[in-house]
């Protein structure tokens, strides 16, 4: 039974059509992102040095799992680079335009990929569906076969 405040792995997952239409929204952001990016004339090189920025967020699973969702999401949802392409736009700035697009377009690469928006109980807990860690994959392994503590 999941703790309070958490959900159990199978609750709130997309699944079915709706998910593959998720993944088809990814990859139309990701498209129309680059699309528009390669608009601005900025240099291409700003997309491979920042298409990983968001991931930072992930540092804020050092403060535990529920900080760790609220920062990822926060960086992982479509409002905040949303936001500063419309004020790259209103200041008539490329550069704070391109670098809200490519976030956009990280923010589609991850949809496309099945990475979604998490949820606070662990790091693979998405609502898009649960990722098991290395970890998890040691309870399907044969009890002989596994590592033994203190063995090398």
């Amino acid at each position: 039974m999941p703790r309070a405040g958490t959900v159990s792995s199978a609750e709130g997952v997309v699944a079915g059509a709706p998910r593959r239409w998720l993944g088809l929204e990814g990859l139309v952001l990701l498209a129309g992102a680059l699309i528009a990016f390669g608009a601005l004339g900025q240099p291409w090189w700003l997309v491979p040095a920042a298409i990983l920025a968001p991931d930072i967020a992930m540092s804020g699973y050092l403060a535990g799992t529920r900080p760790g969702a609220h920062l990822y999401n926060l960086t992982h949802a479509t409002l905040l680079p949303a936001v500063m392409l419309g004020a790259g736009y209103w200041q008539a700035d490329r550069l704070v335009m391109a670098l809200a697009l490519v976030w956009l377009a990280h923010i589609g690469l991850d949809r496309l990929l099945g990475t979604g928006l998490k949820y606070n109980d662990r790091f693979t807990h998405t609502h898009l569906g649960d990722r098991p860690d290395a970890r998890d994959h040691l309870d399907r392994v044969p009890a002989a076969a596994r590592p033994r503590r203190g063995s090398r």
